[in-house]
């Protein structure tokens, strides 16, 4: 529904839509998330990411998506961030990203902020991010990453 959604929507001239395919996580410790049950590694999943240069060096984001978390549990998330490209093809920056599933927060949806690192190479983009243990919302430091292919 959200991607005949976004596809209906008419971008900006400049604006662009993107695929995520999520994906990967690595657990920094991995004895703690094997014992919780939380070493999922492989995240499978779809998104769609739209993004929109404020100017050569900005780009705003906005992306939704649903995957299969640490836990093996369905994970929805959508947020909003920006990138600052600080080299060729190097971008830094950052999103504000609300999560719903049964691994984190108890199962209770929450909103928190999350560091982006991006590197762009053609027609795809690999998007990484550091997840840090939070008390009662996530219980292992993860480090994740997921390719945006752009149509």
């Amino acid at each position: 529904m959200a991607a005949l959604l976004a596809l209906a929507v008419p971008l900006p001239a400049a604006a662009e839509l993107g695929v995520s395919f999520y994906g990967l996580a690595y657990h920094l410790d991995r004895s703690r998330a094997r014992d919780m049950g939380l070493d999922n590694e492989f995240i499978a999943g779809l998104g769609l990411r739209y993004r929109v240069p404020q100017s050569e060096r900005l780009q705003w984001t906005f992306e939704a998506a649903a995957y299969h978390d640490s836990g093996r549990n369905t994970a929805l998330v959508a947020g909003a961030g920006a990138l600052w490209k600080v080299s060729p093809g190097w971008r830094l920056g950052g999103a504000l990203v609300g999560f719903k599933s049964d691994t984190y927060n108890r199962g209770d949806p929450f909103i928190a902020p999350l560091p982006i690192a991006a590197y762009e190479f053609g027609s795809l983009t690999l998007n990484l991010t550091f997840i840090p243990k939070m008390s009662k919302v996530n219980d292992v430091t993860t480090i994740a990453a997921w390719l945006t292919w752009w149509l």
